[in-house]
């Protein structure tokens, strides 16, 4: 909120822009202000109908009406302006500048990306690979605080983000996520799991996550998944597993004539199921686009990490800026109430 630095006098003080920028602490006085026309009108009544009269003979000639007979009202225009601006002061008006400090104590993910050859099957679009790389990216722009990781394996696995809170460099990662980082060819999941162990097992949150994404079995690597799906469990990792793809024919690359080459494909969930249960999460199996993004988001919102708040209130109050208006105007009010301008003939 921007700072008030008009001095006191300042006509700004009275524009309808000022106004709209104050919270009233007493917003009740500010109806008030509607009764300070109608009171003075009362009063004028009262003393037009009820003050003592003299009944004076004028011939018509000799009766003249001078604008100098406006000057009476003047004091009680004075005074009315100054009941007004004590009302404006009793109303309060403040601005508050709030400041809202967000914190949690977050919770460490890694992201385990299957990139063997088989994740460029089209049964997703445009592949697996990258269908699974635009959901994580809408994972992690839906986090708060939370360190996040990725490791990708195909017939080896290997660290390619360590945990962070840089979700800048984690999209740059997974734009630079191709087929050929890995020369071994192969599926291997319990390598990726040992590597995701290794980066989180120093990790001091209270709640540690591992989301392996795959398309297939195990066919590489020197560590029993189910052996590294232990070890995960023992440093306290939570694992989602999620198998992506469908059984039967389906399309991998194309022909000589464009058409797409359609090559058959099983799954295999028994293992992945495993590691799941072993790691007390959730196994989920997903066809296409959609169904993956929605997997993401069920993750998304089981793992929310509790999102504290500190507020800042900076309140200014600006009452004694229609305090000294009101006092200026009492004492302008009194001045003239013992001049010639109190003095004039009554209509």
């Amino acid at each position: 909120m921007d700072e008030i630095t008009d001095p006191w006098y300042s006509i700004n003080w009275f524009l309808p822009a000022t106004w709209n920028g104050f919270t009233w602490e007493n917003p009740i006085f500010l109806y008030l202000l509607i009764a300070v026309p109608f009171l003075f009108l009362v009063r004028w009544l009262v003393r037009f109908y009820f003050n003592q009269k003299l009944p004076v003979a004028l011939v018509k000639s000799e009766v003249k009406t001078s604008p100098a007979t406006w000057l009476r009202f003047i004091p009680e225009t004075i005074f009315a302006l100054a009941l007004s601006f004590i009302l404006i002061a009793l109303a309060r008006p403040q601005r508050t500048n709030e400041k809202v400090e967000q914190w949690s104590e977050g919770i460490d993910i890694m992201l385990a990306v299957d990139i063997s050859q088989s994740m460029q099957i089209e049964d997703f679009i445009p592949n697996r690979l990258e269908a699974a790389k635009n959901v994580a990216r809408d994972f992690i722009a839906g986090r708060v605080q939370d360190r996040i990781g990725i490791v990708v394996f195909s017939g080896d696995a290997f660290s390619l983000a360590p945990l962070t809170t840089d979700y800048t460099l984690l999209n740059t990662y997974l734009n630079d996520i191709s087929f050929d980082m890995i020369e071994s060819r192969g599926t291997a999941i319990g390598s990726a799991m040992a590597v995701v162990t290794n980066r989180m097992r120093e990790s001091e949150s209270k709640s540690k996550v591992c989301i392996l994404l795959s398309d297939g079995d195990n066919t590489a690597g020197n560590i029993d998944p189910i052996t590294a799906a232990e070890l995960a469990a023992a440093y306290n990792i939570k694992i989602y597993t999620i198998i992506v793809g469908k059984e039967g024919m389906v399309p991998f690359g194309k022909d000589y004539f464009g058409r797409p080459n359609m090559v058959e494909n099983t799954i295999d969930e028994t293992t992945m199921r495993k590691i799941a249960n072993i790691g007390s999460g959730q196994f989920f199996r997903v066809t296409d686009n959609e169904a993956l993004k929605v997997v993401f988001e069920r993750i998304n919102e089981y793992e929310k990490a509790e999102i504290k708040e500190t507020r800042f209130k900076d309140t200014s109050d600006f009452y004694y800026i229609y305090l000294r208006w009101a006092l200026i105007c009492f004492i302008l009010w009194i001045f003239l109430k013992s001049s010639f301008m109190a003095n004039l003939l009554q209509d």
